[in-house]
């Protein structure tokens, strides 16, 4: 048993602080009230510290990195408050597999780094359980996984028989605990999907679980790719939250129309939408090309990039299109880890190219495997952001090893301690602000017992003090005591 003394205590519901002890056992939340003379294994001492719920993180993609299984401990989750992670976003799962294949996620992570020994959900949960996980997993089903093991690379429509079969593996994933459906309808194999597709898929979920998807267009054309979103959840019923949702630079009109369109329709659609305080957007690089470059799979694309006729139209249109290639960094670079940490502009210097040019030297030299760090948000619209009734605040990251082979920006260790500094400031009252980062995830997604301190909830918990994380409780269990974590894995796959 762990007894938690004399703290202020927020617990997540939206009522405001008040003083009091709590007391764990086993991995929940046995009594919260006065225990004076209350005996415990550990006794904390709360005295000048804020005890709330485990933040959630609603959209996490250490499942896209696979660093569920190369980092399992989740340090960079755990030293911001978080207990409780989500994957199985913009149309990419690690289950079900199908045919064992995990090709959806190679534009962030190397699959031949792990073991696949699963093809279900379940079975996947089974894997996480053996080896052991630090924070709480739960996984949306993708589109794009499960579409890619029933048609390969193949861009068209699905057939009746493959529609059905597709139907069938959503309604089981269900079964075994998936929290909703995924789609990334602007990358390569999902941009030409159509909306009846995905509407077709939707009704197999018979409005259980929630609908998250990466739109179809960000920037010229965001306020279609919004009222196709606003339609299908309309149509469906489905609760919907829109990926990473960002203001980018040079299209911050279209997106304000777009917030309006979705504060306008609140009456008939269900929208919510993903968001974070921070100007830097992770781009696979292929995403950088003309979009009709992009056609096929990354080998395909490279032999694009690589044809004397095409290369030249496609550099260009780099140069033509309203992109900042100064403020590029190559964040992550398979094999060549060498180049870690440079701008485009110092990489294709060095090699005495033009920065289009370069870029399309860094997709051949990586396969089209790498990643890019590009400022292209509007950091004082994403600040504003976050404190909107529809957003949910979520890292749109991985936790990575501390010496590993990508760079980390802010917004992997720093995006729930950063939303609370922002709420504070513009005094939003402390209990509405925990409120936002746990029990409204919680509510959106389905996770049961999680994001509020109650007696016979999951033991959850997080310590502040002075806006810093001192201990994190997972599952009844210290994962983090005072301020050092204690590389234990009470994690589990939810």
């Amino acid at each position: 048993m762990i007894l938690i003394k004399n703290a202020q205590i927020i617990d997540g519901t939206g009522k405001p602080p008040f003083k009091g002890d709590i007391l764990v056992k086993d991995d929940k939340i046995s009594a919260i009230g006065t225990f004076p003379n209350q005996r415990a294994e550990a006794i904390i001492d709360g005295l000048g510290l804020t005890v709330a719920p485990g933040f959630i993180d609603p959209y996490s993609t250490s499942d896209h990195y696979l660093t569920l299984f190369t980092n399992p401990s989740q340090p960079d989750f755990l030293i911001q408050g978080v207990t409780t992670i989500i994957g199985g976003h913009c149309g990419s799962s690690l289950a079900p597999l199908l045919y064992g294949s995990l090709k959806s996620i190679r534009k962030w992570g190397n699959p031949n780094q792990i073991n696949i020994n699963w093809l279900s959900l379940e079975e996947l949960k089974k894997t996480l359980r053996r080896l052991k996980i630090g924070v709480n997993f739960g996984t949306l089903t993708g589109h794009s996984t499960i579409r890619r093991d029933l048609i390969g690379e193949e861009i068209r429509d699905l057939t009746q028989s493959e529609l059905e079969l597709f139907q069938a593996a959503l309604k089981q994933t269900l079964q075994e605990g998936a929290l909703g459906f995924s789609t990334g309808l602007s990358y390569s194999h999902s941009r030409q999907v159509s909306y009846s597709e995905i509407k077709n898929l939707l009704a197999a979920l018979n409005g259980k679980g929630i609908y998250s998807t990466h739109l179809r267009n960000e920037k010229e054309n965001i306020i279609e790719s919004v009222q196709e979103t606003i339609k299908i959840s309309s149509e469906t019923g489905m609760t919907t939250v829109i990926s990473h949702f960002r203001p980018i630079i040079g299209f911050e009109n279209q997106f304000q129309e777009a917030l309006q369109l979705i504060q306008k329709n609140l009456g008939v659609s269900n929208v919510y939408f993903q968001v974070n305080p921070f100007s830097t957007s992770i781009l696979p690089v292929y995403t950088l090309l003309p979009s009709w470059a992009q056609n096929g799979n990354l080998e395909l694309m490279l032999e694009n990039i690589s044809d004397p006729n095409q290369r030249p139209q496609i550099i260009q249109d780099l140069n033509q299109a309203n992109i900042n290639f100064e403020s590029m960094v190559i964040g992550k670079a398979q094999d060549n880890n060498y180049i870690i940490g440079k701008t485009l502009k110092e990489f294709s210097e060095t090699r005495g190219l033009s920065l289009a040019d370069g870029l399309l030297v860094l997709m051949e030299i990586t396969r089209m495997k790498a990643l890019i760090f590009y400022q292209n948000i509007n950091s004082a619209m994403a600040t504003d952001l976050v404190l909107n009734p529809r957003a949910l605040i979520g890292s749109n990251s991985a936790s990575l090893p501390a010496a590993g082979s990508a760079l980390k920006p802010e917004r992997f260790t720093k995006t729930f301690l950063k939303f609370l500094e922002i709420a504070a400031s513009k005094n939003v009252p402390p209990e509405e602000a925990i409120k936002k980062i746990t029990l409204v995830p919680a509510k959106i997604f389905g996770l049961q017992k999680r994001g509020a301190l109650i007696e016979g909830w999951f033991a959850d918990l997080v310590m502040l003090k002075e806006n810093q994380i001192v201990n994190v409780i997972v599952n009844g269990r210290l994962a983090m005591q005072d301020n050092k974590l204690t590389g234990e894995l009470f994690g589990t796959p939810i």
